[in-house]
């Protein structure tokens, strides 16, 4: 028994075995993936831009029973593929498809990882038409509001409510967890309105409040940026973008 235990020590030393459990997430300088319910992560990458400079961008990962779902994809290829083998070596789960949420750069610019590995991605019919304007990455697969797919025995959904951070924003829900990624369209608590190049502010607070009606019992709440929440993401920023009357 003691000859076991010095072997296994020795080993642990030696980095032969890790002794983190493979499902509690990975954190280099360019990438988190860190646990937020027990089928589901966040991924977190970093976009360089000209107007608000190196910005931590956010999406979710939902599996169960060795498939997995991912709401949009890093920022770049590099990422993409070290998000691809973490979910394949660490939760061992194949990767069924790729949802982006809107057409920017923060939601598509790895897509190629995801396609040259025979991944298909999906986005409503306006975000792709969007994306073949700006001369972004362009999703495989269109819907017009509504998405539902499976992972294991879990359904997924990509949802249209209406206009927002973009035209094109869409939510993502995964019911068996109460998990919401929000996307652009929800800010975290003190955030800025942040860029809205793209935006209708004047519709923001009607999809938010129709979102917040539909999944009043949503206990996880990812933001496009920033902090994970609650649905108190949902009040802050169906206030933030309120009409003042």
């Amino acid at each position: 028994m003691i000859r076991q235990y010095l072997f296994c020590l020795l080993l642990l030393t030696f980095g032969y075995v890790s002794a983190q459990k493979p499902d509690q997430g990975l954190e280099t300088n360019n990438l988190i993936i860190e646990k937020v319910k027990s089928h589901v992560f966040r991924h977190v990458t970093y976009l360089q831009t000209q107007s608000f400079g190196r910005v931590e961008c956010n999406g979710m990962i939902v599996f169960d029973k060795g498939e997995a779902i991912i709401f949009d994809t890093p920022v770049d290829d590099s990422t993409s593929n070290a998000v691809i083998d973490w979910v394949e070596n660490s939760l061992k789960c194949k990767v069924k498809a790729v949802i982006a949420t809107h057409f920017h750069e923060d939601c598509v610019a790895g897509l190629n990882a995801f396609h040259k590995r025979g991944i298909p991605s999906y986005a409503t019919n306006k975000t792709i038409e969007s994306a073949k304007n700006a001369k972004f990455q362009v999703p495989q697969k269109g819907f017009d509001n509504l998405l539902e797919l499976t992972v294991g025995d879990q359904k997924v959904i990509a949802e249209f409510n209406g206009e927002g951070h973009t035209r094109d924003n869409i939510i993502g829900y995964f019911p068996s967890e109460r998990a919401m990624f929000g996307g652009c369209l929800i800010k975290e608590l003190d955030a800025k309105k942040g860029n809205l190049a793209d935006a209708n502010e004047k519709d923001w607070s009607a999809t938010v409040s129709k979102i917040k009606s539909k999944y009043p019992d949503a206990q996880v709440v990812i933001p496009g940026h920033g902090n994970i929440g609650n649905t108190s993401l949902l009040d802050y920023t169906i206030a933030l973008f309120e009409t003042k009357k």
